[in-house]
Parts: structure tokens; C-alpha cells; sequence
């Protein structure tokens, strides 16, 4: 079975993940790996290297093996950096525009808020969260749903959503993606060239 339906934060401590799917937890989660020896320093062989950034970087968005797969292959037959565009790709995912813009408390909230039919791109409603979203597009919440967001979503959220390549506009429950994101304004801490020696081998 691909979905995974464990305990997921101990998933993430186990992989590295920083920037938690729950904004709620990343002051007060433990970093260290999960269990009684979670704390004990292994040496990894470099494969165990390229595979667990591969890994952190695919839990961090949320996305499934397949999934992840296909985005790196769709980023290896486009010109430019491979790594920089396969970030890029997922930083694009209407799912993740909605969680870093602040209208939802965590990814899988987000995720949860396209496919339940609340969203709208360009005036159309969109349901799947991987949606990649362009330059230019607007993504709002239907007049119906509008209560249900703020209240439940928005208004418990008390960390600054305002990346510098969104108009975010939350009185009005409307974002506006204005440009691609570059490589320098996303986590500088993934290292996506591991990945790319990981499915080069």
C-alpha cells in the first residue's frame, strides 16, 4: 500500500525533516531520530546519504514515491538545473502555494481543503492537490467555503505566510503566484544534488 498511515512525526525526526507538515510542532518536536538509540551517532554509507535527502525532501512536501519519481524525471527533461527545477516543480503544487501562504495549518490540511472542492484558480474550481500552479494565476476560496477557512484555518495561525513571490491578500482569501520561486529564496538547507546522484546511479 503507497499511503503511508503511521505515527508521521516520528517519520520525519527519522528522516531529518525540519520543516514539519504541522507549523504547531517545529519549535517543540526533537530532532534527533525516534527510539531509544535515535540520539546515537551512525555513520551512513553514501548511498543511506543520497537516500535519506531523497526521502526528507519528499515527506517534506508530501508527495509519494511515484509521485516524486515523476517530478524528477519531468525536471531532468527540461533545460536548466535539474535540482533547482525539480524544487521548483514542488513548490508549485497548489497544495503547498495554500500551506505556505497561510491558508492551512498544516500540508495535509491544505491538501484536504483543495480536494473537498473549496478552491478556485482563475475563477475554476480546482481539486487536486498537486495542481501545478503557473505565474500569474489566483487562486481563491469559494464565497461558500469563505467562513469555514478563516475560522477553522486562518485565524489560528500565528506565524508570519508571506513569501516573496505571492501577493497574499487573506481579507479577501486570495493569493496571486506571481513568479516561479529562485533556488536561493527556498530551504537552504535541502541538498538536491544528492538526489541527483541518487537516481543517477
Amino acid at each position: 500500500m503507497a499511503r503511508y498511515t503511521g505515527p508521521t512525526n516520528k517519520l520525519f525526526r527519522n528522516h531529518g525533516v525540519k520543516e514539519l507538515s504541522n507549523r504547531k510542532l517545529v519549535s517543540s518536536m526533537k530532532q534527533t531520530p525516534s527510539g531509544q538509540h535515535g540520539a546515537t551517532r551512525k555513520k551512513l554509507s553514501e548511498y543511506a546519504i543520497h537516500l535519506k535527502e531523497k526521502q526528507k525532501i519528499r515527506l517534506t512536501y508530501l508527495v509519494s514515491e511515484k509521485q516524486f519519481a515523476k517530478y524528477y524525471h519531468a525536471a531532468a527533461r527540461k533545460k536548466g538545473v535539474t535540482g533547482t527545477i525539480l524544487l521548483q516543480m514542488l513548490e508549485s503544487r497548489l497544495d503547498n502555494v495554500l500551506f505556505k501562504s497561510g491558508f492551512g495549518i498544516t500540508r495535509r490540511q491544505s491538501r484536504q481543503i483543495v480536494t473537498h472542492g473549496h478552491v478556485l484558480v482563475n475563477g475554476k474550481k480546482v481539486d487536486i492537490p498537486s495542481y501545478s500552479v503557473k505565474s500569474g494565476d489566483v487562486i481563491t476560496v469559494k464565497a461558500k467555503s469563505s467562513d469555514f477557512v478563516k475560522k477553522s484555518v486562518i485565524d489560528l495561525i500565528d506565524m508570519p505566510c508571506n513569501p516573496a513571490w505571492m501577493t497574499i491578500d487573506k481579507a479577501a482569501l486570495k493569493i496571486t503566484f506571481d513568479r516561479i520561486p529562485e533556488r536561493e529564496e527556498l530551504d537552504p538547507e535541502i541538498k538536491e544534488q544528492l538526489v541527483i546522484e541518487y537516481y543517477s546511479k
